[in-house]
């Protein structure tokens, strides 16, 4: 079960999204879904949330997203090369003026002395022209932590973009 905190800032983020008159589009791998259902957790999630994309697969990466698979050969689907067209394809393809991008290693394995468990890039792009990517490392054991890391992390990064809009 998710803590108040996390659902009070899906909340507030929903609130200062649709203030500023904004529609999200969300892409998201490593997170599986859980930032998109935090924002649906609010009533009226539709005002504010245009569409969301989990893409888990490369394959579905290139083929939904657009990322190319140049980027997912030379980077690997865990890069900030790969979150940033993400999120340029999730709002590409949707009504949004803005798109948030996750894309990690949640664990427990899948991770190398490079790219360690817990490694997650969060991209954001505003009216496709704006982007920024952000990298985390989450020191957890633990999936479900890692996935709401990156979820909340993403909320304090949507949060920042939209007030500084």
């Amino acid at each position: 079960m998710l803590d108040q905190d996390i659902l009070n800032k899906a909340l507030a983020c929903y609130k200062k999204i649709k203030e500023s008159n904004f529609k999200i589009a969300i892409a998201e791998s490593c997170s599986g879904g859980l930032l998109s259902f935090l924002f649906t957790t609010a009533a009226g999630a539709s005002t504010i949330l245009d569409c969301a994309f989990v893409t888990y697969s490369n394959d579905s990466k290139s083929k939904i997203l657009g990322v190319q698979e140049e980027t997912l050969r030379n980077y690997g689907a865990v890069s900030k090369e790969v979150a940033n067209e993400m999120a340029c394809g999730a709002l590409l393809r949707s009504n949004a003026n803005i798109a948030v991008a996750i894309t990690g290693i949640a664990g427990p394995g899948g991770g190398s002395s490079c790219k360690p468990v817990g490694l997650v890039y969060i991209s954001c792009m505003l009216s496709k022209v704006n982007i920024d990517c952000k990298e985390y490392h989450f020191n957890y054991d633990d999936r479900n932590k890692i996935q709401v890391a990156a979820a909340d992390a993403a909320l304090d990064f949507i949060l920042d973009r939209v007030e500084n809009a």
